[in-house]
């Protein structure tokens, strides 16, 4: 057996755990290493890729709105599989991960895998330097040492058990923030500010997931913003932010009502 990870980690939280479990798998002698794909880059994503019977592939995506992200959906449908063994992760920011490990465990299955496994984690929040702060932690990185040991044993043993994965289907919407007078705010064309701490150093152009952020000048944005905070936690200055007050309202929001420390949750 081949063990493929792959990930789509903006601030290094999904890469984390998707690590985490998969090292430990490979501590196996019947487990060899295979491929590590990072699809967090904009031009990794343009390559399709198929694996065969004998490969295991462990992925791991955010929850963006209690959803797979909508960005990912044309690359996730390019991976295909030859009743390849898939380990389905998604990593949330302690509010809930909904129907997103539901939906990426749908499309494994319908890009020919045999889902074996699956499992949510917590990460601190892309939105926040508070919400879940600092995880995945000691104790995450513990659990997702077990569950790779629970899915270890069941592949030696065998075991074929149907998952029961949560979620609905059909998927729910994705998840609207809404204002003081409960009205939905539509963020998604909110996007980050420039201050004149900006020393050019180029880190946020080259860790946009969207490949948005202008090489030339990096106050300027060619496409889309995701709103992943890769740009603004990998800044050495704090040069980036957000000024939007919807968008600013919802992360307060967000602070607020889910301090209540969520677990991980794991189906095998």
């Amino acid at each position: 057996m081949i063990l493929n990870k792959m990930y789509f980690s903006a601030t290094g939280t999904s890469k984390k755990v998707i690590d985490e479990i998969g090292n430990r798998l490979l501590k196996n002698i019947d487990i060899l290493k295979g491929d590590t794909i990072d699809f967090t880059s904009p031009s990794v994503r343009e390559k399709a890729i198929s694996f065969s019977e004998d490969d295991i592939v462990l992925v791991g995506i955010p929850v963006y709105a209690g959803r797979v992200p909508n960005i990912l959906l044309k690359y996730l449908n390019s991976i295909k599989g030859k009743s390849s063994k898939a380990i389905p992760v998604v990593l949330y920011g302690n509010r809930n991960y909904d129907d997103a490990l539901l939906e990426l465990n749908d499309r494994l299955i319908d890009n020919g895998f045999d889902v074996i496994a699956a499992g949510s984690f917590i990460g601190e929040h892309s939105f926040s330097y508070t919400l879940a702060k600092d995880r995945p932690d000691t104790s995450d990185l513990s659990i997702a040492r077990d569950f790779a040991d629970a899915i270890y044993s069941k592949i030696k043993n065998n075991i074929d058990k149907e998952l029961n994965i949560k979620g609905s289907r059909p998927y729910r919407k994705y998840y609207i923030p809404k204002d003081k007078e409960k009205k939905p705010v539509d963020i998604r064309k909110v996007t980050p500010k420039t201050d004149e701490n900006c020393i050019d150093c180029k880190i946020c152009s080259e860790v946009c997931p969207m490949g948005s952020i202008d090489y030339e000048d990096v106050s300027v944005l060619n496409n889309i913003c995701i709103k992943c905070g890769a740009c603004i936690k990998k800044c050495p200055k704090n040069s980036k932010y957000f000024d939007d007050e919807g968008y600013l309202r919802h992360k307060r929001e967000l602070e607020d009502e889910f301090k209540k420390r969520r677990e991980p949750e794991l189906f095998i």
